[in-house]
């Protein structure tokens, strides 16, 4: 049996699930970051590049340390991570912190859970995957949560609401088109390797994209703070949380990592009440808890 079906029966849980729940809670810190460094007022193309330049040296040591003993790398394989990385971790990033401008940590969060159902959803379309009447139950479950906590936000902070969670939603569809494809060559570079090639180049893309749209000396102006955080959100927020989730996986399977992974969410409301101020309210409440029931329906029914 398969570290991706079921946890290997030597291994004890507990390693696996501090992992996986450490993971999850690290990878939802992120927004936290972002919105806290939003308040010393630098923008979203200076502020993932910050992230992105002290994560590349962090991902290049994972490539070629994942790399090892391995083939070198054919141009086929080149061009493809090229397209993983740009969709995967660049265009899903940039949308993603372009988004919290205009939103808050709780509703991102919540919105970049329906992952799943997007991967379902695309599974449809680009492949003719079937789907099951209980797979759209849970799909109609998660999105009336989000619907449900769009509407509180609309009312609490206007109609910039719509473009922060249609950038958002627009990150979750592009990660998600990531996944889809990229599991023939996860089969083939293995995992780490794989994740830390595609980040690197979208690290890179990042860099690139501030080099062309802002001067050089505009980082002169950046706050310390803002500094200090995308150094905590490149270690503790992204690099390490990619490494935690993996070894879960190897311990515990794909399905009980996922469902691990559920504490993200209200790991997300409570840093975002807590560190942020925002408000925590009986609609919020109702629609996380639509949002986790739905995916955990549609991972049990997958």
């Amino acid at each position: 049996m398969t570290a991706a079906r079921a946890a290997p029966d030597s291994l004890p849980l507990w390693p696996g699930l501090l992992l996986a729940g450490g993971g999850a809670i690290a990878f939802s810190g992120k927004a936290i970051i972002v919105k806290l460094a939003y308040r010393h007022g630098v923008d979203a193309v200076t502020l993932i590049m910050l992230r992105m330049l002290f994560a590349l040296p962090l991902f290049l040591l994972l490539s070629w340390w994942a790399g090892r003993g391995k083939p070198p790398l054919t141009r086929r394989d080149w061009l493809v991570l090229l397209g993983l990385g740009f969709s995967g971790y660049y265009l899903a990033s940039f949308l993603d912190f372009a988004g919290l401008a205009y939103i808050s940590a709780s509703f991102e969060r919540l919105i970049l859970y329906l992952n799943p159902t997007l991967v379902l959803g695309l599974g449809w379309l680009l492949f003719k995957r079937r789907v099951t009447g209980r797979q759209l139950l849970a799909l109609a479950i998660s999105y009336a949560g989000v619907l449900l906590v769009f509407g509180q936000e609309l009312k609490l902070q206007g109609s910039d609401v719509v473009l922060g969670a249609a950038l958002v939603f627009g990150s979750a569809v592009s990660y998600a088109v990531y996944l889809v494809y990229s599991g023939e060559e996860v089969k083939r570079l293995g995992a780490l390797r794989l994740t830390g090639l595609a980040t690197s180049i979208a690290c890179v893309l990042c860099i690139g994209q501030f080099l062309l749209l802002r001067p050089l000396d505009s980082l002169a102006t950046v706050a310390p703070e803002v500094l200090w955080l995308s150094l905590l959100n490149a270690t503790a927020c992204t690099f390490a949380p990619v490494l935690m989730v993996m070894m879960a996986i190897e311990r515990l399977g794909a399905t009980l990592a996922a469902q691990t992974g559920m504490i993200g969410p209200m790991s997300t409301i409570l840093m975002g009440v807590w560190l942020l101020g925002e408000p925590f309210t009986p609609w919020v409440a109702a629609g996380t808890a639509l949002v986790l029931a739905g995916v955990w329906l549609l991972t049990r029914w997958r």
